[in-house]
C-alpha cells in the first residue's frame, strides 16, 4: 500500500516518474504487485525516487549474495604504472529486466488533489531498491571484461560495483586497453560516464586518492550525531564501508549496524 505522500513530495514524485517514464526505465502497468514510493531531497536541493521493495523481496526473491567479498586493494598497483579510472552512468538502469518478473516491482502515484484514479507502473529496468540489483550488475561489468582482461593478462583491470581501474606497465599498452574496454562496455549495453573519467594523476578510487608515488585514504570527516536519523546512520555507514579496510573493521563487526537500517518489512 502506498504512503500517504505531503504536498511537496506528491509533486515532486510525479515529475520523477515523468522522467523515469520518459526514459523507458518504467511503463504503465496493472500489476496485482504494489510497494510504496517515497522521494529524499539531496543535499544539492533536487529530489530522488525511491522504491521500498522490503515487501516483494521477502515473497518472491532469494538473495544472491555478494560477489566480491571485499574491495580491491589499490596498494596492489605497481609503482609507477600509468593508470585509467572510470565510472559506468546509471548502470543499473542500463540492464532490463525479464518482461516477466517486471511486474513484481510495481508501485502507484496518487494523484494530485485525487483529481483522478491512481496510475501504476513498473520497473523495466533493474531497481535501485532490488536486492540482488548490485549482484545481477556485477556479474554483467565482470563478463563484459573477462574478454579484456584474457587480451592483456599482464595488466591489472580492477572493478567494483560501477568503478573500473585499468592500469599497466606502459602507455601504449594502456591506451589498447582503454579502447577495448569501452567497446566492451558498449557491446554490454553499459554507459560510461564521460565526467567521471580520470586520465590523470591524482586519481580517485574506492575512498583512495592514488598518486604516481603515494596512496593514500582520501580525507574523510564524520560527523555523529546523537540521537542519529536514520539518514545519518546511512551516511554515517556508507563511510564506514569505504574505511574499514584502513580501520582493520571486519565486516562482520558491523553487521549489526547494516541490520539496523534493514528495518521490518512487517512494520
Amino acid at each position: 500500500k502506498q504512503w500517504p505522500l505531503k504536498s511537496e513530495s506528491l509533486q515532486q514524485a510525479h515529475a520523477l516518474v515523468a522522467e523515469q517514464l520518459s526514459q523507458g526505465h518504467i511503463k504503465p502497468s496493472t500489476s496485482p504487485w504494489n510497494t510504496p514510493i517515497f522521494v529524499i531531497k539531496k543535499t544539492s536541493g533536487k529530489f530522488r525516487l525511491l522504491h521500498d521493495l522490503r515487501a516483494a523481496i521477502n515473497a518472491i526473491i532469494e538473495p544472491m549474495g555478494g560477489l566480491q567479498p571485499g574491495l580491491p586493494s589499490s596498494t596492489m598497483i605497481p609503482f609507477n604504472w600509468p593508470l585509467v579510472v572510470l565510472d559506468l552512468e546509471d548502470w543499473f538502469f542500463t540492464i532490463s529486466l525479464h518482461p516477466d518478473d517486471a511486474p513484481w516491482f510495481a508501485f502507484s502515484v496518487p494523484a494530485l488533489n485525487h483529481a483522478e484514479p491512481i496510475k501504476r507502473f513498473h520497473w523495466t529496468v533493474l531497481p535501485q531498491g532490488m536486492c540482488n540489483s548490485p549482484t545481477i550488475c556485477q556479474r554483467a561489468v565482470d563478463l563484459a571484461l573477462q574478454p579484456v582482461c584474457r587480451k592483456f593478462p599482464d595488466a591489472n583491470i580492477y572493478h567494483y560495483m560501477d568503478d573500473i581501474l585499468r592500469t599497466a606497465h606502459d602507455q601504449s599498452t594502456l591506451c589498447l586497453i582503454q579502447v577495448a574496454v569501452r567497446q566492451a562496455i558498449q557491446n554490454a549495453g553499459l554507459i560510461v560516464a564521460p565526467e567521471m573519467v580520470q586520465p590523470e594523476s591524482p586519481w580517485h578510487y574506492l575512498g583512495w586518492r592514488i598518486t604516481q608515488q603515494t596512496i593514500i585514504p582520501q580525507p574523510l570527516m564524520l560527523c555523529v550525531k546523537d540521537p542519529l536519523t536514520l539518514n545519518e546512520l546511512q551516511k554515517l555507514l556508507g563511510s564506514l564501508n569505504w574505511l574499514h579496510p584502513v580501520l582493520g573493521l571486519s565486516i562482520e563487526l558491523l553487521h549489526p549496524l547494516f541490520d539496523i537500517i534493514r528495518g521490518n518489512s512487517h512494520l
